[in-house]
């Protein structure tokens, strides 16, 4: 791919270098180009941009998010719904901000980190993208598991070893016809939400507490806080961020303006679409959940469940849509959610370890290793502590992503607001108002649960006064180099320019420009926006 990085001139300014493109057409051909693109309709042209929001979307359903819902709902009826609808909304701001960088610097998140920031804080950035993938990989691995034990009576902990291999199975079988086997799983995935809809249907949660929950912010009852962050952390990925801003780089983007622009739209108009139903679907499993939960009629057994709610027992919940067959109808939907998310957890990572390093791995091999570091505390603690441990270890896995957002949320945020890196595509002060605000809100909530969690426990727990010490010694510089690097990130300014402005303030040059036009030895010819060719064999439909 090169460099990434080349001075420009002496005038000492840093620019990402261009990626290779054709040679463009003819005048002629470009004219007939354009009117062929003016003269489709306008959802023949969004279909060509349909693939990247659905694809990223099945984080959102994954075994993670199902994980916190259940337990959200269990614990708090449907006093956090709130946090799903503020997750989701915040979700669609931030992933079409990372469509918007990708279609406008032709770069997708990690190549621009790595371009812009020192050596150390890049490698730094890399291992925390790494981390986040990995504990976006243990609820898959518990979630499969978990349908395995349910469908086979497997133990928990042999479960978890199986799924490095039933991950590189699904990975093997992409060669014999991904769009199938990826509908299949979509197929399976709604499934699942056919039955939590249909047991919502039956259950009736009242409308009035649903939409208090949905409008109402409260963070009553133990516990409440840390679910709430969880939710959060299931719902707001920094991995997502990395994958989507290098998912629009698969397709064929007029350079121009207009042609920009009208990617964006599409590309946020799929956003919106693909996070709607992933909405629904997570408020049906909070409601359901919550619902039943709360009923004053639960049998003892059913009471139990609800006090211990993990993925592993919560198939009871569907049993008055559909019988004995609940459990299996709802294990197979619960292997298709962690199988499908795991697609996106193996893109994500090759995203991050090709744009921070220039490294490129097999498919096959990269989720391999992925699985495997990610299988190693699944297994320890499934065999400790069973089904309920890897059901804790999963809302664990969550906080640990929302903490981790703001390694990937920051530099998303400067990047996409500045001029150097967006030129005319750069937010609206509107999103950069929003956008800031609602980040900096949740990287508050997490500093002050993370800080008033640690104190609490410090003062409370039964460990000698020795041992406190010791463990706030080690504890406290680390929280304070965590909200120093928030802070570094934030206020530093940016230096590589990715945005070059045109030179010529020639009215009928910038008319053409604005149409995709550029001028050659006096000549106007179509531009193309860099087509990205490492990145065109992703298994989207075209």
């Amino acid at each position: 791919m090169g460099s990434l990085e080349h001075q420009v001139g002496n005038t000492g300014s840093k620019r990402i270098a261009a990626l290779d493109t054709p040679p463009p057409p003819s005048r002629s051909h470009a004219a007939h180009h354009l009117d062929l693109d003016d003269q489709k309709p306008g959802w023949r042209k969004f279909l060509a941009f349909v693939g990247p929001g659905f694809l990223v979307s099945l984080a959102y359903l994954d075994p993670g998010n199902l994980e916190t819902d259940l337990q959200a709902g269990a614990n708090h009826g449907f006093e956090l719904l709130w946090v799903v609808l503020i997750g989701l909304i915040f979700a669609l701001i931030i992933q079409s901000l990372a469509a918007n960088l990708g279609v406008s610097t032709g770069k997708h998140l990690s190549e621009l980190c790595k371009a812009e920031y020192p050596i150390i804080v890049k490698y730094c950035l890399w291992l925390l993208a790494e981390i986040a993938v990995i504990a976006a990989d243990i609820p898959e691995v518990i979630g499969t598991a978990f349908a395995l034990n349910i469908l086979f009576k497997v133990p928990v902990w042999a479960g978890v070893l199986f799924t490095g291999f039933s991950t590189l199975l699904l990975l093997g079988l992409q060669r014999y016809g991904v769009r199938k086997l990826e509908l299949l799983i979509a197929v399976l995935v709604f499934i699942m939400a056919g039955c939590f809809f249909g047991e919502m249907s039956y259950v009736k949660p009242p409308a009035t507490g649903v939409l208090k929950g949905m409008f109402i912010p409260k963070l009553k009852g133990q516990g409440a806080t840390g679910d709430a962050i969880a939710l959060l952390g299931a719902l707001v990925m920094p991995h997502n961020l990395f994958l989507h801003s290098a998912l629009v780089l698969s397709r064929k983007v007029p350079n121009s303006v207009r042609g920009i622009n009208e990617a964006c739209r599409y590309f946020l108009i799929e956003s919106g679409l693909a996070l709607f139903v992933a909405f629904l679907i997570n408020v049906a499993v909070v409601s359901v959940s919550g619902t039943v939960c709360s009923a004053d009629n639960l049998s003892q057994e059913n009471l139990d469940q609800c006090n211990d709610l993990n993925l592993n027992s919560a198939s009871f919940l569907l049993k008055n849509v559909l019988g004995g067959s609940s459990k299996v109808v709802y294990a197979i939907a619960l292997f298709a959610s962690g199988q499908s998310s795991t697609i996106t957890g193996t893109y994500a990572g090759q995203f991050i370890m090709q744009g921070f390093l220039d490294i490129k791995m097999r498919k096959w091999l990269r989720n391999l290793m992925t699985r495997s570091i990610a299988i190693t505390p699944s297994l320890i603690v499934s065999i400790i502590g069973g089904s309920a441990g890897a059901g804790r270890l999963i809302i664990i896995a969550s906080m640990i992503l929302s903490f981790e957002l703001p390694f990937a949320l920051i530099p998303l945020l400067k990047f996409s607001s500045s001029n150097t890196k967006m030129g005319p595509h750069k937010n609206s002060i509107y999103i950069i108002v929003i956008s800031w605000i609602l980040g900096f809100g949740i990287i508050g909530i997490n500093i002050y649960y993370l800080s008033t969690s640690f104190v609490g426990w410090l003062l409370h727990n039964n460990l000698p006064k020795v041992g406190n010490v010791f463990i706030g010694i080690i504890v406290f510089p680390l929280m304070a180099i965590y909200i120093l690097s928030v802070i570094y990130l934030t206020t530093r300014k940016d230096t590589v320019v990715t945005f070059i402005e045109p030179e010529k303030n020639d009215p009928n040059v910038q008319n053409h420009m604005e149409n995709g036009f550029d001028q050659t030895d006096g000549v106007f010819e179509l531009g193309h926006v860099p087509y990205r060719e490492d990145l065109a064999d992703i298994p989207l439909p075209k």
